[in-house]
């Protein structure tokens, strides 16, 4: 028997066999749960066709979470498939290429909003449009990132936007804990993902986390996917508001250098 037998999941992020989102889905998936799979642009349909296949999942839904409307559509169809929903993951996260180059000062305007929108607001959009389909301990969660906290180069506007994310996860946490509903975060340490490698620099940090992290070992997708379905258990009813860091130990050394840009 798995620790979430019986639940109902929506994974936000799918998008191939190599993202973390994958990982969450699979992992949950494994613990019994039934697993829905949402994905933002229509040309990850084809790699989304075999995932689906891979874990019997029962839905497979396109949604631009800019979109409010096409948010509604996706919770009507879950909540025709599934009834009510237990489990309701977050992995999304997008910035303009031009705001990930360069000096963060020159971030413009337009880039900032599309990147703390699609990054940060979507999940205050998918909390409120999921709300009435949310058993008494349900669970969301979504996945965050160091750049919340600390400056890591070429990360720029996705920091601000991962900082906004934290914080909209204590709000929501306040918001929904009296219908018995928890809100937590997992902040990854440096996995490699398509999206990660496309971080300039990112290969310095995955390897400085390796080297320098109290744990002397990179981390996976499914280190991530391990700490997400325990958020979504019964093993930590009583933990809401949260960031719980998922790096090996990295965050928590005082200095680690400055990866250089590759």
């Amino acid at each position: 028997m798995g620790q979430l037998d019986g639940r109902t999941a929506l994974v936000f992020g799918v998008a191939t066999r190599h993202s973390i989102a994958w990982a969450v889905a699979e992992k949950l998936n494994a613990e019994g749960a039934r697993v829905g799979l949402v994905y933002r642009r229509p040309e990850t349909a084809r790699r989304i066709k075999p995932l689906v296949e891979a874990i019997g999942a029962e839905i497979a839904l396109l949604c631009d979470v800019r979109d409010d409307t096409a948010i509604a559509e996706v919770m009507r169809q879950t909540g025709e498939t599934f009834g009510l929903l237990d489990i309701l993951v977050h992995a999304l996260a997008n910035a303009p290429r031009a705001a990930l180059e360069g000096r963060f000062t020159d971030t413009s305007r337009t880039d900032f909003q599309a990147a703390l929108d699609v990054s940060a607001y979507s999940l205050v959009a998918l909390a409120r449009a999921a709300e009435p389909l949310l058993r008494p301990g349900a669970s969301i969660i979504t996945l965050s990132a160091i750049g919340s906290r600390r400056v890591i180069p070429g990360y720029n506007v996705m920091g601000v936007a991962k900082a906004a994310l934290e914080a909209s996860v204590r709000q929501l946490a306040v918001d929904l804990g009296p219908q018995g509903v928890r809100v937590n975060a997992v902040s990854a340490g440096a996995v490699r993902t398509v999206a990660a490698m496309g971080v300039r620099g990112f290969r310095a940090l995955y390897r400085q986390g390796a080297s320098l992290a109290p744990l002397r070992r990179g981390l996976t997708s499914q280190d991530v996917a391990a700490a997400v379905a325990w958020l979504a258990s019964d093993e930590s009813a009583a933990l809401t508001g949260q960031v719980i860091e998922v790096d090996g130990g990295w965050s928590v050394l005082a200095l680690t250098g400055t990866p250089t840009r590759d």
